[in-house]
């Protein structure tokens, strides 16, 4: 069902589907900063074939953009241009194949595929338990916690390209470094094959209770947060260094650098998106003068700036 139409110009280029297409769409509903601008058009496929029919019918003059739950992304003030595609349930199955693999919908959330794995008693999988985001998302930027990496345990993923393509891409194709993925552009991941180790349910079970106590004694899960908010530097810790700069607690605005964990950026209940960007740009300066190190960004920031907003 279509919602009224804020900008018609471009709704009336753009495919019927069969499942939604929301001029104006609300991001700041689900991106756990709660903030941000909306998606000119916000577009939930049936499933697959739905999203293909759309992909390859959609001008290719109009961007698209996949995002998951959010939980990794700071979108900014004045919206996003184009298509913010955002996968549905039908996208979330996860299935045991065989005695060591997992084959995960990319809308699926990393909590859900390590317990499957864990009542099929394949071990390896745990650390998504710490990862808060999608299985698409996770893919996308070879998301890791507590020493393992997608890149340790993925097989294969199959995306769906801007022409509506559907192609399948081994683990080797996606040139994985450290939170990135050589992923072709456009291209959005729908399914994921990962595989593990035999292991005991009772085992796999405990280390995943140990990764959700230590999250919860170490990181503002109950906040409104993107998760970390920089990547750790090549022999640093990201939140040492915003420590020693004299950054834990810094503020600006409605947004907090946690004091809990200083690697973690807060919206403390009324902050714009431009306050959090800000207030990170100035933890770069501030890192950058004390140690030498210059932090570069974990958090994705997308949109464009609100003009005549607060800077």
């Amino acid at each position: 069902m279509m919602a009224a139409r804020a900008n018609p110009s471009l709704l009336d280029r753009l495919p019927a589907p069969r499942g939604t297409l929301e001029a104006a769409g609300s991001m700041a509903d689900f991106i756990w900063f709660r903030t941000g601008g909306p998606a000119e058009a916000l577009f939930r496929p049936a499933d697959r074939d739905d999203l293909v029919t759309f992909l390859a019918g959609c001008p290719a003059d109009v961007p698209v953009l996949p995002v998951g739950v959010g939980s990794n992304l700071l979108v900014r003030d004045g919206g996003i241009d184009g298509v913010v595609v955002r996968l549905s349930k039908g996208f979330a199955d996860v299935k045991i194949e065989g005695p060591t693999r997992v084959r995960a919908g990319a809308a699926a959330m990393g909590i859900t595929v390590a317990s499957a794995a864990r009542d099929a008693g394949i071990a390896g999988l745990e650390f998504l338990r710490g990862i808060p985001g999608t299985v698409g998302g996770a893919v996308r930027m070879n998301a890791g916690a507590y020493g393992r990496e997608c890149a340790d345990i993925l097989v294969e993923c199959t995306v769906v390209h801007r022409d509506g393509r559907v192609e399948t891409l081994p683990a080797s194709a996606l040139g994985y470094t450290y939170r990135h993925s050589e992923l072709p552009d456009g291209a959005i991941v729908v399914e994921a094959l990962f595989e593990g180790r035999p292991g005991d349910p009772a085992a796999i079970g405990a280390e995943m209770d140990r990764i959700a106590a230590e999250r919860e004694a170490s990181q503002p899960l109950r906040s409104r947060t993107g998760g970390s908010t920089f990547k750790n530097p090549d022999g640093h810790k990201a939140w040492q260094l915003i420590d020693h700069a004299g950054c834990r607690g810094l503020t600006i605005g409605g947004a907090q650098m946690s004091e809990k964990h200083c690697n973690f950026m807060l919206n403390t209940g009324g902050a714009s998106s431009a306050e959090l960007e800000q207030l990170g740009e100035e933890v770069r300066r501030r890192v950058k003068a004390d140690s030498g190190v210059e932090l570069q960004w974990e958090i994705q920031r997308i949109g464009n700036p609100q003009t005549g907003g607060r800077a």
